[in-house]
């Protein structure tokens, strides 16, 4: 299991735990667990993470953010 991750969006903070082993350049995927639910991220044509299987309950924004996060972090 890796440390967890936190972000401040939208005057909150929340914590989550990339479940993708390995993050590279090449990975066009990403696992990750926020708040006990467990979403992919996914590599767009722009660059851009966007969670694969979103509704719109999944708070889209919030996954967006932590897309750059990881992408900021692992120098995507």
């Amino acid at each position: 299991m890796s440390l967890p991750m936190r972000i401040h969006f939208d005057e909150k903070d929340y914590t989550y735990v990339i479940l993708t082993k390995g993050i590279t350049k090449e990975t066009t995927a990403i696992q990750i667990n926020l708040n006990g639910t467990e979403y992919q991220l996914a590599c767009n044509s722009k660059g851009d993470w966007d969670a694969v299987d979103a509704t719109i309950n999944d708070h889209t924004g919030l996954l967006k953010a932590i897309g750059r996060n990881i992408k900021l972090r692992y120098r995507l």
